[in-house]
């Protein structure tokens, strides 16, 4: 599935009509750009998502993660993903909370963090493709390595952080289930120069019915 990396509401009501992207991924850098509060921009945004709608939590210890995520659950309901970062205190609230809330676990650079991510319950496993391309070099070979971990379980990849329609078919072919991708990649992954020549080449040359 493809899905909008946005909280700008007017992006999310363009891509919606597009009438393929599945739900909408958000993060605090994403809630920020927004001139709605971060409780009113969810509000809207789970009105217009067909599917899922993703939240990360920005509590920094238990109890405060835990409370933080009921109160998400309060303003989103049942279409709501849980973002919980990929750290020891993450893994401990995603064991908590995910036989009761859908759980991701965001931010992971190494195979060994999705085994734990699936081990406590996550449904999805985020990762970051093209930034680990620049931190760890290879951002393709953490998105097999994580597949080939993850093959035959329940926990998916949703990968993040794609720059380009090649990069997004290259992560998929790498493994990955799912991608998120901010407005502008989703207009670049529609179209292909050769596309529209063709397409052209059939409207001066072609005949169509009547209507």
């Amino acid at each position: 599935m493809i899905y909008l990396d946005s909280a700008i509401i007017e992006e999310a009501q363009a891509a919606v009509k597009m009438g393929w992207i599945k739900g909408i991924t958000t993060n605090p850098t994403l809630l920020k750009k927004s001139l709605l509060s971060p409780e009113e921009t969810l509000t809207q945004l789970t009105a217009i998502s067909p599917g899922e709608l993703y939240y990360q939590l920005c509590a920094t210890d238990f109890d405060s993660m835990v409370a933080e995520a009921k109160q998400a659950v309060s303003i989103i309901g049942e279409k709501i993903v849980l973002k919980i970062p990929a750290t020891d205190l993450g893994f401990r609230v995603t064991a908590y909370l995910s036989s009761e809330i859908t759980c991701s676990v965001t931010a992971i650079y190494s195979p060994a963090q999705a085994e734990i991510a699936k081990e406590a319950g996550a449904k999805y496993a985020i990762a970051y493709v093209n930034r680990a391309t620049r931190l760890l070099g290879d951002g393709l070979a953490l998105v097999r390595e994580m597949a080939n971990i993850l093959q035959g379980s329940n926990t998916e990849i949703l990968a993040a952080s794609i720059k380009s329609p090649q990069e997004a078919a290259d992560t998929l072919q790498a493994g990955a289930h799912h991608l998120t991708v901010p407005m502008t990649i989703l207009q670049q992954m529609t179209t292909h120069e050769l596309s529209t020549k063709t397409v052209d080449e059939f409207k001066a040359n072609g005949i169509g019915i009547s209507y």
